[in-house]
């Protein structure tokens, strides 16, 4: 028999059972305001999931959820109505669960139509006022951190890293001023984002907040044409580059210069800033992303909208094709995004490579040329395509465009950013913990810092450039200081049949209302009854049982009442000795024992459903259930 070799919990282990908050990029206590919804505490939820991130709200709407995927209720087995193991659940509806606290306490609060109905007796919390709001974070740092002389720091981009940097340095003590091009704030927040997954006043009210704070946002202003790179760097303590990749990518086809052919994240900005773009009735998408899903859908809205509002029907039907490399299994684009598009009418061509496009004799677009894709990736999971070039296909379209990738432009840099090393055109060498280029005073955030990323890697890229910048100008240091907390909770009960419930689906809009109007909301919203159920079935992951071995009399009772059979009594002698094995067994037992003669409680975390059936059944008071908290803080050492 093989000796089963096992892990030894150590420190900080069962801080990391709490995997929604390790796996955010800022840390949100996820756990928490999951918590707090299903025991009704609503205000307490936000002010949770607002703390370590200042764009809370557009999070509970568009954020990529890499909580979720973390999520432990994902990985527990399921067990049907005969009581029977089957697939694994699936994990909380948590960016669905934060946008209902927003909603409800956050800075879009404030007479908000969506809050109507959802409680009774409703009262808007202080975040709904963005001054109490931009007060009440500043208390949360008095004290602990000597702030900056209010020196000035410019921010070359308003997206979500180059705010999230003002929104810092603002409580750090400096007066950023943020530079955007675009004549709104948010960047591709606010013109790639469309508005049937993020509407505007949420963006708006977010950004309201920052500018409470102190942080000055021009907009309309480019960097390299209305001041020079040359004059930030001479005039501001510090300099941050936080542009995105906001540029679409082509892909170099014979007859993709002309008319005809859009870039899709062009088409995304034209629609956001109310401009008229003649896209035609007869659209391809190229791409497989979530950015051609946007602009997928956008388009189709458009094209709905349009036609409605025409006295005189516009000739002809119209169609929306979105043609991907990837087969359906592959397709970047998130489950939801390929669900909703094909609701809507989205025609899904996959395994297709684009060739050429094809034009008329006038230049005007005709169709495109596809061949099949046989592979996407190579037995390395390298991007490597093969294709059959004997089967290949046109489909007719008057209008093309191109979602496959985008790039960030910095060529404001030509006046004075040579010292700003690049390792390839428009993406500047940066160090990794601290964000600074090879340039004094000049730092990366967002795309420029990791590469096209979530919301969330923005954020947290943003706050980490802000700390950077405050070291860099004050020459003090900021030190994080995680504290984590063990309490035992007395006579732990969890909600009656939380372990059976099943992931409560966020209520939709009909398919036909989405295409009413462009800005039609897809999603509802939870209410809050099912907002309460869903947040119920949360494992509570920072609740865990503990053995005391010096109690334990080796009764099994804890292994027998466990319901999904997570824990086991096995002999010493049949696991794998490590160093820490052996470590662990010494400081319980003393040097020189024999493995032999006793045994272990193992226990596997993925099956644990924290129902405290074990504490309650031990009858030697052996097992506590506790909870562990950890939360970090910055201050001057």
């Amino acid at each position: 028999m093989t000796p089963l070799r096992v892990d030894v919990p150590g420190e900080g282990y069962h801080r990391n059972l709490i995997s929604c908050q390790v796996a955010c990029p800022v840390h949100t206590d996820a756990r928490g305001y999951v918590r707090a919804i299903a025991e009704g505490r609503f205000e307490e939820a936000y002010l949770i999931a607002r703390g370590p991130n200042p764009f809370a709200s557009i999070c509970g709407r568009v954020c990529g959820a890499p909580c979720e995927t973390a999520c432990r209720r994902g990985k527990v087995p399921r067990v049907d109505d005969d009581g029977r193991f089957v697939a694994a659940d699936r994990p909380i509806a948590i960016r669905a669960l934060k946008r209902f606290a927003c909603e409800l306490h956050g800075p879009e609060s404030g007479g908000a139509e969506a809050v109507l109905g959802k409680v009774e007796n409703f009262e808007p919390a202080v975040a709904a006022n963005a001054e109490e709001m931009a007060g009440l974070l500043r208390a949360t740092l008095d004290g602990r951190i000597e702030p900056a002389n209010g020196e000035r720091v410019a921010i070359i981009g308003a997206g979500p890293a180059g705010l999230s940097a003002a929104h810092d340095l603002a409580l750090l003590g400096f007066r950023p001023v943020v530079f955007e091009t675009e004549p709104v704030a948010a960047g591709m927040l606010a013109v790639g984002v469309p508005a049937y997954r993020l509407p505007r006043r949420v963006i708006e009210r977010e950004v309201e907040v920052i500018r409470a704070l102190g942080a000055e946002i021009r907009c309309g202003v480019t960097v390299g044409k209305d001041i020079a790179f040359s004059e930030l760097r001479r005039d501001y303590s510090a300099v941050i580059l936080a542009v995105g990749a906001k540029a679409s990518r082509g892909l170099g086809l014979p007859g993709e210069q002309g008319p005809g052919v859009f870039g899709g994240v062009d088409i995304l900005r034209a629609v956001s800033l109310g401009e008229d773009v003649a896209t035609g009735r007869d659209v391809v998408v190229i791409g497989g992303g979530n950015v051609a899903y946007d602009v997928a859908r956008t388009v189709l809205r458009q094209i709905a909208y349009d036609t409605a509002r025409t006295a005189a029907r516009l000739p002809g039907t119209s169609r929306v094709r979105l043609v991907s490399l990837e087969g359906l299994e592959e397709m970047p684009a998130d489950t939801v995004e390929i669900v909703e598009g094909d609701e809507e009418g989205i025609e899904r061509m996959n395994g297709w490579g684009p060739v050429a496009i094809e034009r008329g004799e006038d230049g005007a677009v005709t169709g495109v040329r596809f061949r099949r894709c046989l592979r996407v990736y190579d037995e390395n999971r390298s991007f490597s395509p093969l294709y059959d070039d004997e089967d290949q296909v046109t489909m007719a379209c008057d209008s093309v465009m191109l979602a496959v990738g985008q790039a960030p432009q910095l060529k404001f840099l030509d006046d004075g950013g040579a010292d700003v090393e690049q390792f390839r055109p428009g993406w500047p060498k940066a160090d990794a913990a601290t964000l600074a280029t090879t340039a004094r005073g000049v730092f990366v955030a967002g795309d420029l810092a990791h590469g096209t990323r979530l919301l969330i890697d923005a954020v947290a890229s943003g706050k980490a450039a802000a700390r950077s910048v405050y070291r860099f100008v004050t020459g003090r240091e900021l030190a994080a200081h995680a504290v984590t907390a063990h309490l035992v909770q007395e006579g732990y009960r969890r909600e009656r049949g939380y372990e059976s419930l099943r992931r409560q689906a966020v209520p939709l809009a009909h398919p036909e209302e989405r295409l009413e109007h462009p800005e039609a909301l897809v999603e509802k919203g939870f209410t809050t009854e099912l907002a309460m159920r869903e947040a119920s079935r949360c494992l509570d992951c920072g609740v865990t049982p503990v053995f005391d071995g010096a109690r334990c009399v080796l009764c099994g009772g804890c292994a027998d009442v466990c319901p999904t059979l997570c824990l086991k009594l096995t002999p010493l002698s049949e696991l794998a000795e490590t160093t820490e094995l052996r470590a662990a067994v010494e400081a319980c037992l003393g040097n020189g024992e024999d493995l032999t003669l006793h045994s272990a409680i193992l226990k596997d975390e993925d099956r644990c459903i924290r129902c405290a059936a074990c504490a309650m059944r031990c009858p030697a008071d052996a097992i506590t259930m506790e909870r562990v908290t950890y939360t970090t803080s910055w201050s001057n050492e």
